[in-house]
């Protein structure tokens, strides 16, 4: 695993699979709470890439698994990831990139690839109408608050009632900087972004049972010629759907 400092001196760890190809190295963001493993590795997503040839690259988010976890909500936020990225790019000295966002990750990858032109071909997973509608994640499934609430409490029995224990449980599982967490929870994006000037040809891929992804065809419908496809699986899930992999490995080949 590899590290660089970002522009403001937080720490990103990174990992690199597969050699050079003829087509750009593909680049991954996780979604919140996990880190690259959790979300790309262990669903075989980096594995059925370099299968394929490619060279993938792939960071924790700051508060996420090996990379810096401060505990400051003001060095969070979807649009302070998309710095890092843009730290990444310049630290492996890519021209040019095919770039995969899942949840938390996708808004990330949206915002990037909306000013930075880098991107050649985009994959937004885990999202859907929210981030046309609220500028980000959807929060009308949980609000944020029960989030951060939930991963700060000390009550076994608050986590329990909590209608965002998932988190919680997926954090402690994990070993997760809960205060972290709940300082990128309460820094998440929520103002537009100019999905009318994203350029790359982009893919919109969703879990059929997502309440997460819900109408994903809206998202695609403001990115200039995007498509959409449905997987089976929920958020948690779709990652590990069958078709989930391929689909990606196909769009990326283009």
């Amino acid at each position: 695993m590899d590290r660089f400092s970002s522009f403001d001196g937080v720490g990103i760890a990174y990992q690199v699979w597969g050699g050079p190809s003829a087509l750009p190295p593909v680049v991954l963001h996780h979604g919140f709470v996990v880190d690259a493993n959790v979300n790309f590795v262990g669903p075989g997503l980096v594995d059925a890439l370099v299968t394929a040839g490619r060279q993938v690259v792939a960071p924790d988010a700051r508060g996420h698994g090996a990379s810096d976890k401060p505990h400051d909500a003001a060095r969070y936020g979807e649009a302070v990831m998309a710095r890092d990225l843009g730290c990444l790019l310049d630290t492996i000295g890519a021209g040019t990139v095919d770039l995969v966002g899942y949840s938390m990750g996708a808004v990330v990858s949206a915002i990037f690839a909306s000013g930075d032109p880098r991107v050649r071909r985009l994959v937004l997973s885990g999202v859907g109408a929210g981030v046309v509608e609220l500028g980000g994640l959807d929060t009308r499934v949980v609000p944020p608050a029960e989030i951060a609430a939930v991963l700060l409490t000390s009550s076994p029995a608050a986590v329990e009632a909590s209608p965002a224990a998932a988190f919680r449980v997926l954090a402690d599982a994990i070993g997760a900087d809960r205060a972290a967490l709940a300082a990128q929870v309460h820094a998440a994006h929520r103002t537009p972004i100019a999905l009318d000037r994203i350029t790359a040809p982009t893919l919109v891929l969703a879990g059929r049972d997502d309440n997460l992804a819900a109408r994903p065809e809206v998202l695609a419908g403001a990115i200039p010629g995007a498509r959409w496809r449905l997987v089976s699986g929920d958020h948690m899930t779709a990652v590990r759907a069958p078709a989930y992999a391929p689909a990606v490995v196909e769009f990326l080949a283009g």
